[in-house]
């Protein structure tokens, strides 16, 4: 768990007179030490502090171990029945997660907001050169009635974040930063002395999603050391032996059905099942809340959980005895529990996903063109026919690929439980006007996942690369939302379903490389996008009208949102699945009659929809 830590202390209060300039960025920097402490930091070099932990529902501890003279730190925690530990080495960003197994960070802004991490601990503002980074003063700003120098900075291989100190203190009060899609402040206050060295005795984090999520720490004890082994600072060795294939197979393959372009098989839980779970590269393992509840499950903690909608989710922990997937079998593991895809959106009740948790531990192939996924015992697995390897790094849990749109470089996430091929994020797309360079498309809702729809304009890219793989004609979503994973600027976008299944997809997560092999047939729904501009949701009778593409077939055929569609083309709702309608809606070829029966406040009519080409 990545929180922002700070040495201060308490000074004098100067009073200024009133038409006194504001003090420049040396200034503020060296009253910041001389309030921090001054020279009893000298020398010191290794900083160890155990704070006891409050938040979103859970308590706990963290230590935190920081080398002062080489920006190098360690954290580890037991929060709940989480536990944990991330850490930055001078090189590497790592984490410890919660299932056990260690992995480096070097996707989206980990490892950026770890140097961030470094820089701040060790207090490299304080050198001569500023620790290598780029520092500018920005001015008085006052909050609460208070007031504040704020200084920007970027360190070295960092990422840009306001530091405001306290004009009365002049102690570090608030870091401002921006973490993937989020603006977090970390407040710092009741500093106390350590060995003359002041240390903020209280860390308030607040990722903006709602005052119930802000979370606590509180300074227990702290106290210098000398220098501590590199390995101290580097990602541990684990061995993770929870998990086994019967009778000591080297692999097992099941069946998978692919609904709205997601991948859904069945799976055992605590001896339960089989229950429907959808597989997603980019989430983890969890159970939705009625199922938590009829498995008995003690669910803790109500942390944010938030997806590619705008909306936020609640989430808590739930320890599960066993999860069984063919004749694989994890055990001891620890799921979140979030109310994520509702029944109306995918049109059956899911009832959990398998993450991170299962792909770490497995060579995971999935061969959409068979329909089959095959979890590989790591030290069997042959690459040799497994298609073209392409090194990836994590961001968070998820695969992040380098590639590229249009020529343009990009850093793709790969994500099995998004639905599209491709949506890039609103800061890519902004920044290379390519809604400017693509004005055939339409405006519209193209998904639907934790935190609600999602909002893009719908185009087709000419030319993607995934690595080395060219792909051609690919649908495109630009985000145009300011909330959700999308709204980020610290990736470029994110690869779907929608493209993938031209593959046989293979992810090594333990050695970082996902292989691509064409299918020997595409599925003949690749490629194609919505030709009636119309988002269907499940209803209580056949199908409710969710959004309307403005000015498209469904909309200029005279469909309203909230319209229940109870026949389609003669037949009852109820005998089609939400997903083969969907998939009619963007198969049938354009000039395609589609006569649905609906009900409207009360009455019956009948509405016929002509699809053609909206991108």
């Amino acid at each position: 768990m990545k929180h922002a830590f700070h040495g201060g202390a308490v000074a004098l209060c100067l009073l200024a007179a009133p038409a006194a300039a504001a003090p420049d960025l040396a200034q503020i920097l060296s009253a910041n030490r001389a309030a921090s402490g001054g020279d009893a930091w000298n020398g010191k070099t290794t900083l160890k502090a155990d704070y006891a932990y409050s938040g979103q529902g859970l308590t706990g501890t963290i230590t935190s171990t920081t080398d002062l003279q080489n920006a190098r730190w360690v954290d580890s925690f037991t929060i709940g029945p989480a536990s944990g530990g991330n850490g930055f080495d001078g090189k590497n960003a790592w984490n410890k997660d919660v299932d056990g197994t260690v992995k480096l960070q070097s996707g989206g802004d980990e490892r950026q907001l770890a140097v961030n991490e470094a820089y701040r601990r060790a207090n490299l503002w304080w050198r001569s050169d500023r620790g290598g980074a780029a520092t500018t003063a920005v001015g008085d700003k006052s909050d609460a009635g208070n007031l504040f120098d704020v200084i920007t900075v970027t360190p070295k291989e960092g990422k840009a974040f306001d530091a405001w100190f306290d004009t009365r203190t002049h102690l570090l009060a608030r870091v401002v930063e921006v973490q993937s899609q989020l603006t977090v402040t970390t407040a710092l206050s009741d500093y106390r002395a350590v060995d003359g060295a002041e240390i903020a005795g209280r860390i308030v984090v607040d990722t903006g999603q709602g005052a119930k999520y802000v979370q606590t720490l509180t300074l227990k004890s702290a106290s210098f050391f000398a220098p501590q082994p590199d390995e101290i600072y580097a990602p541990p060795k684990v061995n993770i032996a929870d998990f086994s294939i019967a009778g000591g197979a080297k692999q097992v393959t099941i069946p998978f059905q692919l609904l709205n372009n997601h991948i859904y098989a069945s799976v055992h839980v605590n001896g339960r099942g089989p229950l429907l779970f959808i597989f997603d590269t980019g989430g983890r393992n969890l159970l939705t809340p009625p199922q938590a509840k009829a498995l008995g499950a003690n669910v803790v903690g109500q942390m944010p959980a938030g997806g590619a909608g705008e909306g936020v989710a609640e989430a808590g922990f739930a320890k599960i005895q066993s999860l069984q997937i063919g004749d694989a079998t994890f055990k001891d593991q620890l799921f979140a529990v979030i109310p994520f895809i509702p029944r109306e959106v995918e049109g059956f009740d899911e009832k959990g996903m398998v993450g991170f948790e299962v792909f770490r531990r497995f060579v995971t192939q999935i061969d959409y063109g068979n329909g089959t996924l095959t979890l590989i015992d790591p030290k069997s697995f042959d690459p040799a026919k497994a298609g073209t390897p392409i090194p990836f790094v994590f961001d968070g849990d998820t695969p992040e690929v380098e590639g590229t749109f249009e020529n343009i470089p990009a850093n793709f996430d790969v994500d099995t439980g998004s639905r599209v091929e491709l949506t890039l994020t609103k800061p890519f797309a902004g920044k290379h006007r390519v809604r400017e360079t693509h004005p055939k498309g339409v405006d519209t809702v193209d998904g639907w996942g934790v935190g609600g729809p999602t909002r893009s304009w719908v185009t087709r890219a000419k030319d993607i690369a995934i690595g080395p793989i060219h792909v051609p004609n690919v649908v495109t979503s630009l985000s145009t939302q300011s909330k959700g994973a999308f709204s980020a600027a610290s990736y470029d976008g994110n690869i779907g379903t929608g493209l993938l299944k031209r593959f046989v997809v293979t992810f090594d997560y333990g050695r970082s490389i996902m292989y691509l092999k064409p299918v020997a047939k595409a599925d003949e729904d690749t490629g194609t996008y919505d030709r009636a501009g119309l988002w269907l949701n499940l209803g209580d009778h056949g199908f409710r009208v969710a959004y309307l593409t403005p000015n498209a077939p469904a909309e200029e055929a005279g469909l309203r949102v909230g319209d229940e569609i109870l026949m389609v083309n003669g037949k009852s709702a109820q005998v089609l699945s939400l997903s083969d309608m969907r998939k009619m809606l963007r198969d049938d070829p354009p000039g395609t009659k589609v006569l649905f029966g609906i009900r409207r406040a009360g009455k019956s009519r009948r509405v016929v929809v002509t699809l053609r080409d909206l991108i």
